[in-house]
């Protein structure tokens, strides 16, 4: 499945086009349309196959809809660690853009 299938931002579309992502994993091919309907879940996979991409991308889809009113806080991610805080910290770096999010340390 592709990226363009999820019917995601021309915003989020451009972030994925400069990481060259073109097809989902079926991690992210599971979960990405659950979360761009609001839903939660919880998903087990593998180190390596993309989990950190497929709640970001429909987050980050998600915050493009609609914009936040000034400085109000739209979204927090919590990790359990800070080696894969960091990691999450650069894959939102990679793809937002245009001001789509803020990401602090």
């Amino acid at each position: 499945m592709t990226f363009e299938e999820f019917g995601l931002s021309e915003d989020v579309m451009r972030g994925l086009a400069a990481m060259n992502f073109k097809e989902a994993t079926p991690v992210q091919e599971q979960t990405i349309p659950v979360i761009l309907q609001k839903r939660d879940l919880i998903a087990c996979a593998q180190t390596g196959t993309g989990k950190t991409a497929a709640y970001i991308l429909p987050l980050l889809n998600l915050l493009t809809e609609k914009q936040g009113d000034g400085d109000r806080v739209r979204a927090v991610i919590v990790a359990p660690t800070r080696e894969l805080a960091q990691q999450i910290d650069m894959r939102v770096g990679e793809t937002a853009l245009h001001g789509t999010s803020k990401s602090g340390g």
